[in-house]
C-alpha cells in the first residue's frame, strides 16, 4: 500500500491518496487536457508560439502552461500494430514515429517544493496532493530550482493574473472537494490520463504493462510508480514506451532536499569547532 503523505502532514483520518496514471501508449496528442485545464482553472495564454518541434506550440511545464503534451519523433519501431495497408500491397512505412506524453506535476511523495516554501503558500492536501496558494506566496522563487522535474515556475506577463507568483497544477483542489474529476482526465477522450485511488491507479498500471508486454511492446515500463525511489513515489506517474530521458524525465529522480539535514548538522559540527577554537585560543591568551 502507498504512504499516505497528508497523515505525516497532519491530517486526519484523511482519504485515500488521488493520482494520475497516465498511459502515454494511447495518448493521440489532440490537446484536450491542455484546453480543458487552461479553461477550468482560468490559466492564462502562454503564446502559442511555433516552436519548429512538431505539433508541441507550449513548449513545457510553466507557470501558465499546467498541462503540456510532448511530441517526440522517433525513427520507425514496430509497435505490433495492425497494418493499415491493403491486402496484398506492400504499403508505405512512415520514416518516424511519434511519442506522444501528457506531462504534469507529479505531486512528489516528498515534495522539495513544499520543504523550501519559506511561507507556507505551498501546502499537502488531505488528498496527498501539493497545491500552492496564491494568496500566500510571495513570490520567492525558492520553489523553482528544488523541483527535480521543473515544473513549478513563476508566472510570467504584463498584466496577467497572479504574475510573479509561484503557478503549477492543483490536481484540480477544488473538483476533488465536490467529488469531481479533475479537468484534464474529464476531458481526455482515450483515456490516456486516468485519476483516482493511487494504490489503485498501481495496481492497474501493471496489469496494463503485462498487456503491452503479451502484445509485442516490451519496451513500455512504468516512470514514478515505485514507492521506494528517490522522491518517494509519484502522485502522477506514468506508462512509457522508451527511456524516460527520451522523455524529458530524470531516470533516477531525488528529492533536492534529501541531504539538507545533513548539510545542516555538519555545518553545525563545524561552527561549534570554530567556536571552541576560538575559546581556547582568545582563552590561553587572557
Amino acid at each position: 500500500m502507498t504512504t499516505n503523505p497528508a497523515l505525516d502532514a497532519g491530517w486526519v483520518d484523511p482519504p485515500p491518496r488521488k493520482g494520475f496514471f497516465t498511459d502515454t501508449s494511447v495518448c493521440i496528442g489532440c490537446k484536450a487536457c491542455e484546453v480543458a485545464c487552461k479553461e477550468w482553472n482560468a490559466v492564462p495564454d502562454d503564446g502559442m508560439n511555433f516552436l519548429g518541434s512538431s505539433y508541441d506550440n507550449s513548449g513545457e511545464l510553466g507557470g501558465s502552461t499546467w498541462r503540456h503534451v510532448k511530441f517526440i519523433e522517433q525513427p520507425p519501431v514496430d509497435l505490433g500494430m495492425p497494418s493499415t495497408s491493403l491486402p496484398g500491397s506492400e504499403g508505405t512505412k512512415s520514416d518516424f514515429r511519434w511519442l506522444m506524453s501528457s506531462d504534469v506535476c507529479k505531486h512528489c511523495t516528498h515534495a522539495a517544493c513544499l520543504d523550501v516554501c519559506p511561507t507556507g503558500a505551498l501546502f499537502r492536501t488531505e488528498f496527498g496532493t501539493v497545491v500552492v496558494q496564491e494568496d500566500v506566496c510571495n513570490g520567492c522563487g525558492y520553489c523553482v530550482p528544488a523541483c527535480p522535474f521543473g515544473v513549478i515556475d513563476k508566472r510570467i506577463g504584463e498584466g496577467v493574473k497572479n504574475e510573479g507568483l509561484a503557478q503549477k497544477c492543483t490536481l484540480c483542489y477544488d473538483r476533488l472537494h465536490d467529488g469531481l474529476t479533475p479537468a484534464c482526465a474529464k476531458a481526455c477522450p482515450t483515456e490516456s490520463i486516468q485519476f483516482g485511488d493511487l494504490d489503485e491507479l498501481r495496481e492497474r498500471a501493471a496489469l496494463r504493462v503485462e498487456q503491452l508486454h503479451g502484445a509485442g511492446v516490451p519496451q513500455a515500463r512504468l516512470y514514478g510508480e515505485d514507492p521506494d525511489d528517490g522522491v518517494g513515489g509519484l502522485g502522477a506517474f506514468f506508462l512509457l514506451l522508451d527511456e524516460p530521458e527520451v522523455y524529458g524525465l530524470p531516470p533516477d529522480p531525488v528529492v533536492t532536499t534529501r541531504d539538507l539535514p545533513q548539510m545542516w548538522k555538519r555545518a553545525g559540527l563545524a561552527a561549534a569547532t570554530l567556536l571552541a577554537g576560538a575559546i581556547a585560543v582568545f582563552g590561553a591568551g587572557s
